[in-house]
């Protein structure tokens, strides 16, 4: 994305794919009439208005990525933000970070209570696996071995098991939590998106989609730890300060603002460095050159800058 954070290829990637994705989640999940409409609203409440939809963004670029068109990645695209919400939704209860703002609005909790915001992100979680499935079964593995224990589940555990002790607190383990907390849907993402391309990507190229996802998430956490510090509320959509208030094992807590912005640029350049290799990768294998795959290029480096450029 562009230095003023709006005028990138990403940007415009997004804003033509964004209602596609609004329709894609408004047809996967349960109209708020069906019965129990208290919690299918609770889920619509926690979906909508949405957020950055960064990873669905993601989902397709994968398929662009793989020489699909992005239109067949949107149900998978759909489930994987179904994923990422009711991960937001568990994360904001008391019992975990205790958030009672998020996307500009009072959390999932705060309007409907601490059960029925738990299982609304229940919903969520089961509904993305349902949608996955549109991509195939490999996917489908691929979104749960992000989501689970190993993945997205083990990083928030870990997240809270340093949370406000020091002597936990090291680089180390700062990356061990983003990898899999951020990291890892980040990478899925874009490896769902690939499959869901059709035919079967050859493992070379989806190596490189996740060493790009892998340092675009990287990037991705240590710029939003650094936007709890400097961002605002109406900016961020959610409190600032909070990883601070809470005593979160952060990159800047560690190493500073500005190191830890270096850091994520060098990440970022790490990640848009990828791209060629990629888009190589996919000519290799489908066998079509052209404009098309010099774009999805100039795609995945705008996507990178995006990371640590965005201002929410």
């Amino acid at each position: 994305m562009s230095a003023a954070g709006s005028q990138g290829p990403f940007a415009t990637f997004c804003g033509a794919w964004g209602p596609a994705v609004e329709a894609a989640l408004r047809d996967l999940l349960p109209p708020v009439t069906a019965a129990p409409a208290r919690l299918h609203e609770a889920m619509h409440y926690a979906l909508f208005p949405g957020g950055k939809r960064l990873r669905p963004m993601l989902v397709l670029l994968g398929c662009r990525a793989a020489g699909g068109d992005p239109g067949a990645a949107l149900r998978a695209a759909a489930a994987v933000e179904c994923l990422h919400t009711y991960s937001l939704v568990h994360d904001d209860l008391p019992c975990m970070d205790d958030d009672d703002l998020r996307r500009g609005r009072p959390t999932c909790h705060k309007v409907y209570g601490d059960a029925l915001a738990l299982l609304a992100g229940d919903a969520l979680l089961t509904l993305a696996f349902e949608g996955v499935a549109s991509a195939g079964v490999d996917a489908v593995a691929e979104l749960a071995r992000a989501a689970g224990s190993l993945g997205m589940v083990g990083g928030q555990v870990e997240d809270l098991a340093v949370e406000g002790d020091a002597r936990l607190h090291s680089l180390e383990r700062v990356q061990w939590i983003h990898d899999r907390k951020t990291g890892a849907l980040i990478t899925a993402s874009l490896v769902v998106g690939a499959r869901a391309a059709g035919g079967s990507p050859p493992a070379g190229l989806l190596e490189l989609l996740r060493a790009y996802g892998e340092r675009l998430g990287r990037a991705f956490q240590i710029a939003d730890d650094c936007l709890d510090l400097t961002g605002t509320a109406v900016e961020l959509g959610k409190n600032p300060l909070a990883d601070v208030a809470l005593g979160k094992l952060t990159w800047p807590a560690m190493v500073g603002l500005e190191r830890s912005l270096g850091t994520a640029r060098a990440l970022a350049d790490e990640a848009v460095a990828l791209a060629a290799p990629i888009t190589a990768s996919t000519l290799a294998w489908r066998g079509e050159p052209g404009p098309a795959l010099d774009a999805t290029r100039r795609l995945l480096q705008d996507a990178a800058r995006y990371a640590v450029e965005r201002r929410r």
